[in-house]
């Protein structure tokens, strides 16, 4: 911790600076305990408040702008990798898209409050072509208030932060190790769950030309989308796909026989949503249900069609599935 704030008072507004750069770029590099610190040392040293926020904004801005154009340019494949590495890859694009579908460009006012949400949220505006201005405007906003309540906070408690720095300075080494070993133990945490989760998630899965067969040999019972309607509407669905919410399943009838094959995909990496919902499926009484390999991804590099999806088509209809009868 006494390094920390070594480095702080040597290098001041270009360590803000790096350290906000690799946070908002997508590295483990927490900023936040760097920003209070650097308020409270304001409060004592006299530094210049509205310089450190600037600079914090501007850095958060210059790796936005970097996931930005990264979404404009690879679309949903820069959300994908940004999950592959995500510790909750379950939930990484879903809780996202479920932010952007209500609050649209207004949800980059908070989302760098929200943990996991910022990298994907500023992708996300690239891949549905939000207006740079529009985009810079918000995502402005956010990184202020971001940044300004890290900054105000250690400048308001200026007095107790310093105690605590020197409890942290007092211990030596020992504090340094407490630190990282907490942060070791959540990491392990998180990686359990994970493990936890793609072990409970195994089962077959059917891969792009053996979907493509069932559908041109009519065997196949019912093909089911898992994604948000927002991203059907921006990159396609499966022709003849019904949607669902994962979150919400409502267990009622589905127009298919028990024995039916039925086939589920998303866009997520191990194909986690898919994967959950066809357990729930089976659970009640469905028997052979299957992930697509790669999901729509694959679908799509196999050069197979999709069919144009709109918000409030229709077919986007929550699935009710029957409990079948012995």
């Amino acid at each position: 911790m006494q390094t920390l704030v070594d480095l702080i008072q040597h290098y001041g507004l270009l360590f803000v600076f790096a350290n906000v750069l690799m946070l908002q770029a997508g590295l483990p590099v927490p900023a936040y305990p760097t920003l209070i610190i650097t308020g409270a040392l304001a409060a004592t040293n006299g530094a210049s408040i509205p310089a450190l926020v600037a600079v914090a904004v501007v850095a958060a801005l210059i790796a936005d702008l970097g996931w930005y154009h990264a979404g404009r340019r690879f679309g949903g494949r820069v959300l994908t990798t940004i999950c592959r590495v995500s510790l909750s890859p379950d939930s990484c694009v879903r809780q996202t898209e479920s932010i952007f579908a209500r609050w649209g460009a207004r949800s980059l006012a908070v989302a760098k409050f929200v943990p996991g949400f910022a990298t994907v949220a500023t992708s996300m505006a690239g891949v549905m072509r939000m207006p740079i201005r529009t985009f810079l405007g918000f995502d402005a906003i956010g990184a202020l208030l971001w940044s300004g309540v890290a900054i105000g906070v250690g400048y308001a408690l200026s007095g107790a932060i310093n105690d605590v720095l020197a409890v942290f300075e007092s211990l030596g080494r020992i504090g340094l190790v407490i630190i990282v070993t907490l942060f070791t133990l959540y990491i392990a945490g998180k990686w359990w769950q994970r493990e936890r989760l793609l072990r409970q998630l195994r089962m077959d899965r059917v891969t792009a030309e053996e979907l493509h067969a069932l559908i041109d040999t009519k065997r196949i019972g019912k093909i089911v989308d898992v994604r948000s309607p927002m991203v059907q509407a921006l990159t396609g669905r499966i022709p003849g796909a019904i949607t669902i919410d994962p979150e919400h399943i409502r267990v009622a009838s589905v127009a298919v026989d028990p024995n039916a094959e039925v086939v589920l995909y998303c866009a997520c990496p191990n194909e986690f949503t898919a994967a959950k919902v066809a357990k729930v499926l089976m659970q009640h009484g469905l028997k052979r249900v299957r992930p697509l390999l790669g999901g729509i991804d694959a679908w799509k590099a196999a050069g197979f069609p999709v069919e144009a999806a709109e918000v409030g088509d229709a077919k986007v209809v929550p699935l009710q599935v029957e409990k079948a009868t012995s």
